[in-house]
């Protein structure tokens, strides 16, 4: 097939435009001279077409290029991507030409915009605002260029009718309309029938049900760091302490094994007022076990962070002594405030700092700290404990991994076609020149990935613990809807300095340290102690 055929077949099929072959006399009217293409005559309108395509189709130019990539023209030559970016951009002229020859696009709520500086007051989920949502994906997620529409919407149905079954609400008329894959046909059919679904709902459900559609929506893109809060969120109240069990802040672990055990204490939270203390055995929760035969039951283990019921009774051993006690706990707001790093001198002169997440200024904060512990007195190293670091800011991992390199490329953010930009050192951040060992666990997720897998790829120093979360997928930016709620969407996906994908699969360590209820419940830290024998 040529060039031109190609272009004409792509956009019928993937766009549903009409293409005349009148449109195509620019492209066609190029000959082979020689053993050359002069495409110079129809490069030119790339540049002009490829910022002036309707917003509904940003992603025309950039799909069309894609397909024509690679491909072997009619006079048997190969097709070079800056050629195909040319041929793209000319199918596109009938997109921004007379309106005869542009199919009407449905009528589609308003962008999903950047936060203000002042979060907006919530208001109520409509199906407009499920549309807002919908749009938002394509135009602004990883993979929005070539997202099926199907893929998102079937997925989304599928929440609605749950949340109508759990309710006892379900409607002979929910039923999945026909869908194309045309991006804005399948939201007009899509919703014509969510209306009518919720217009027969009371207030409270209709919210309900647009809520879990938008929940269903962002879960069918199956990224760990594709987010919707739904409103504007006060400050939650917790139990007051964190436990073993989980990969990275919020999801349960696949790999986590009984017995589940607290690993941390909130100073001045519900927990620690009830006398519970590190290493303690969590045997049940309101009467039911975490694990049944070794598999974690995730809804109950998750009811600890934030669940529905305000009080929780605990069934508790503490391996330390073997007793086995019982402990009512009631959520409360926990006393809170910047998260703090925790430094000190270690035995044979290693600094030891513990970083609970890459917050802003988190960096200079570390260096701050390794720099008043070396005065008057030599170091043999540093000890940077990131267990139970939830991640944060890229910037701060930047700076940071920076101070034990410079010149190195340190991971690269990747779009969808595999176009990478490299992401490079901060050489302004001087170097410490210290041996570094870092210290991992299963709560060491996102940018503490990312920090990790710098320290392992470059070689800047010793992993020792248990493996990262491998909860890093990419940077997310939020984006705020019509109803004060906010969508987080990774723009570009991440690998590893030398090209690997940490995401899923975590980044193992050099030395296997596990830390145990038992050797929390005795005082007893095999991670630290391993670190010091690396540094002897």
């Amino acid at each position: 097939m040529s060039q031109v055929g190609a272009i004409r077949q792509h956009a019928a099929e993937k766009f549903h435009y009409g293409l005349p072959r009148s449109v195509f006399h620019k492209a066609s009217a190029v000959r082979p001279h020689g053993k050359r293409i002069f495409w110079d005559r129809i490069t030119p309108v790339s540049t002009v077409f490829s910022a002036s395509l309707p917003g509904n189709d940003a992603g025309l130019l950039e799909m069309l290029t894609g397909t024509l990539h690679g491909r072997v023209n009619a006079d048997g030559m190969k097709i070079t991507k800056s050629v195909a970016v040319a041929l793209a951009a000319t199918a596109s002229l009938t997109l921004v030409g007379p309106a005869s020859h542009v199919s009407a696009a449905p009528q589609r709520p308003k962008s999903c915009s950047v936060p203000p500086q002042t979060p907006p007051e919530p208001r109520p989920t409509t199906v407009d605002v499920v549309g807002q949502a919908y749009h938002c994906l394509f135009e602004n997620y990883y993979s929005g260029p070539v997202l099926d529409s199907r893929a998102v919407l079937l997925p989304a149905f599928a929440a609605l009718t749950q949340e109508l079954q759990r309710r006892g609400l379900d409607q002979p008329d929910a039923a999945m309309p026909a869908l194309t894959g045309r991006r804005h046909a399948d939201w007009a059919a899509f919703k014509g029938v969510l209306e009518k679904v919720v217009a027969k709902l009371p207030a409270e459900a209709a919210q309900a049900a647009a809520k879990a559609t938008i929940e269903g929506m962002v879960k069918s893109l199956n990224d760990n760091h594709a987010r919707w809060r739904p409103t504007r969120e006060s400050r939650t109240k917790l139990l007051g302490f964190r436990t073993s069990g989980f990969q990275g802040p919020g999801s349960v672990d696949p790999a986590g094994k009984a017995p589940l055990f607290v690993n941390q204490i909130l100073p001045g939270g519900p927990a620690e007022k009830a006398g519970i203390k590190l290493g303690d055995e969590i045997v049940s929760i309101d009467g039911v076990p975490p694990y049944i035969n070794g598999v974690p039951l995730s809804s109950v283990i998750l009811g600890l962070q934030d669940g529905p019921k305000d009080t929780v009774t605990l069934k508790l051993r503490r391996p330390s002594t073997g007793a086995t006690f019982t402990s009512e706990l009631t959520r409360a707001l926990v006393p809170g405030g910047p998260p703090q790093i925790e430094s000190r001198l270690l035995p044979g002169d290693v600094a030891y700092v513990k970083l609970p997440g890459f917050f802003p200024e988190a960096a200079d904060k570390v260096l701050a700290a390794i720099e008043a512990l070396r005065k008057g007195r030599t170091l043999r190293g540093v000890v940077l404990d990131l267990r139970n670091n939830g991640g944060g800011s890229p910037k701060e991992v930047r700076r940071l991994v920076s101070a034990w390199t410079h010149n190195k490329i340190i991971s690269y953010l990747c779009t969808v076609q595999g176009d990478c930009t490299p992401t490079r050192t901060d050489d302004s951040v001087e170097l410490l020149r210290l041996p570094l060992v870092a210290l991992t666990d299963r709560g060491c997720a996102s940018a503490c990935d990312d920090f990790s897998s710098m320290v392992k790829d470059l070689r800047l120093g010793t992993l020792v613990g248990t493996r990262t979360a491998g909860v890093v997928s990419g940077p997310a930016v939020p984006w705020v809807l019509d109803d004060g709620s906010t969508l987080t969407l990774p723009q570009r996906h991440e690998i590893a300095a030398n090209k690997e994908i940490i995401n899923t699969v975590g980044v193992a360590p050099d030395h296997q340290a596990p830390v145990s209820s038992a050797d929390l419940s005795a005082g007893r830290d095999p991670g630290l102690a391993k670190a010091l024998s690396v540094l002897r």
